[in-house]
């Protein structure tokens, strides 16, 4: 047996391909998903799955494989070959219960930002989250994973005894069933979502010229029919089929510098931005017309600005919120930049924040809307944003959109929104951070770092100890915080400290990981 890893989680399963993720790993997960989906009341009289890709080569037996699982275990499945994770979770929301298809969710087959030789299965429900009837696809809540999971690692499977096609429910559908490009219509309504933001500068926004890094993959073809219903002009590197990465996908500062990358190609092409996407397209990272990589912790707080600057702009310069109790609120992860706290707090909004994972930070945004809050957006610091009123998936397309309404609407520059960004913090200094990574044998290594610097930072005067996911520890007074945690996607402990300026957050780290080695050694 392989000793490649394997991870499971709430944000699905991650492997080798051939090694740790094999067909018969990928059957018996899809089976899991499948006995799941049947398992929940809402989905009584629901009939189809969808199941897509994320374009990476070598994605075809995984594919297959899923498809398989999902037949064997009496679902019909609509196959929509290559789609981003967030146009997948547009189909499954697009149809309505008078449709002919009725999908109870959607399976993606992606490792989203892993290197080429993973892949990984990520699934998407239209369940409600707990008790709380506010629909909408998203990933499923930590509690559903791991039941799922639970499902995989047990012979709990239920595969229908029906010799002559596993029930009435199994067949796979015909791509040309459909007559729908879910892709061209998930770019459609995000430009009709975010084009009211910046109807007033229509012109403005039709001369930014852009460059975007599609790295091969799915977010390829989605972000040229977005483009094409902005009617802003863009040139596409890496924007083929092929799905092999021109460079490690994760859209880091270190993969995106490379000589003739998109560091150099924006100045290069006298473009406006760059954006950067990972093979699902689920993240976003953005580069000034400088060519400097600003770091993925600002998109979310770009487009967490732009829809501030919009409610102004229709509130007649006013930072009320549009409906619900209390203040508007963001949502987001306890590894996400204090930069949405001071953005938040400028528009007069405020912060809630969760465990890392989509499906967690999702799962608050639910339960405050049906709690009657006005819940403006979601997101992570990894450049995922989710924006509801296109999908409760994180979405770059949505990314994009939004950082453009925003360099319309003010007519700044990238750099010019950077320090406007920079200007809303403490003292005004800025902000640097810090993402160090250390490989971990299994997620329980972790457990007694965490508690150990849960201990040693509980008895600091000054220090805030939040314990909900690993350890994140705040120094409000210095505007200073670190969290650290083991990753629900790859198999390592993160590291990560925020500070005013990068000396500071090189001595807190250095302090951290002093902390850490007097458990590790």
């Amino acid at each position: 047996m392989s000793d490649a890893p394997l991870i499971l989680g709430v944000s699905g399963l991650r492997g080798i391909v051939g090694e740790s993720l094999t067909p018969e790993v990928a059957v018996r997960y899809a089976g899991a998903v499948g006995a799941w989906f049947a398992a929940q009341d809402p989905y009584v009289d629901t009939t189809e799955i969808i199941v897509g890709h994320d374009g990476r080569a070598g994605h075809d037996v995984v594919y297959h494989a899923v498809i398989a699982g999902l037949l064997a275990n009496g679902w019909s499945v609509i196959p929509i070959g290559r789609a981003t994770t967030p146009t997948i979770g547009f189909a499954v929301g697009s149809f309505d219960r008078d449709s002919y298809y009725q999908p109870a969710g959607g399976v993606v087959i992606t490792a989203s930002h892993n290197p080429q030789e993973w892949n990984g299965i990520k699934v998407l429900t239209r369940l409600a989250v707990g008790e709380n009837s506010v629909w909408g696809v998203s990933a499923p809540s930590a509690a559903d994973a791991a039941e799922i999971v639970r499902r995989y690692e047990t012979s709990d499977l239920t595969w229908p005894d029906d010799p002559m096609g596993y029930g009435k429910k199994s067949r796979c559908a015909e791509v040309t069933d459909l007559s729908i490009d879910f892709a061209d219509q998930h770019a459609k309504m995000v430009h009709e979502r975010a084009i009211g933001m910046c109807v007033a500068n229509r012109k403005q926004l039709s001369l930014l010229r852009i460059v975007v890094d599609s790295v091969n993959a799915s977010g390829s073809y989605a972000t040229a029919c977005l483009f094409r219903w902005l009617e802003i002009d863009h040139v596409q590197l890496c924007g083929s089929d092929n799905g092999i990465f021109p460079h490690t996908p994760e859209p880091t500062k270190e993969n995106l510098s490379g000589e003739g990358g998109l560091c150099d190609a924006v100045p290069g092409l006298k473009a406006d931005v760059g954006f950067a996407q990972d093979p699902d397209a689920d993240r976003l990272a953005i580069v000034d017309e400088l060519g400097n990589y600003i770091g993925e912790e600002y998109t979310l707080v770009l487009c967490a600005a732009a829809l501030m600057e919009g409610r102004k702009a229709k509130d007649g310069g006013q930072d009320a919120h549009r409906s619900g109790d209390g203040k508007p609120v963001f949502v987001v992860n306890l590894s996400t930049s204090r930069m949405i706290d001071d953005v938040a707090a400028h528009y007069g909004a405020e912060v809630e924040r969760t465990a890392v994972g989509e499906a967690n930070v999702v799962e608050r945004m639910k339960a405050l809307t049906a709690a009657g809050r006005d819940v403006v957006m979601g997101g992570e610091g990894n450049g995922g944003v989710i924006w509801a009123e296109v999908t409760y998936v994180r979405d770059s397309l949505s990314a994009m959109a939004l950082t453009l309404s925003l360099m319309a609407r003010t007519g700044k520059t990238v750099s010019e929104l950077v320090k406007m960004i920079e200007g809303m913090g403490p003292g005004k200094a800025g902000y640097s951070i810090i993402k160090k990574k250390a490989a971990l044998a299994s997620k329980a290594d972790a457990v007694p770092v965490v508690e150990h610097l849960a201990e040693v930072f509980g008895g600091d005067p000054e220090a805030r100890v939040d314990t909900q996911d690993g350890v994140r520890v705040d120094w409000d007074a210095k505007g200073v915080w670190a969290h650290v945690r083991a990753s629900n996607t790859e198999p390592i402990m993160r590291v990560i400290v925020e500070a005013p300026t990068g000396e500071i957050a090189e001595a807190t780290a250095a302090m951290v990981e002093v902390r850490i080695a007097e458990v590790r050694g």
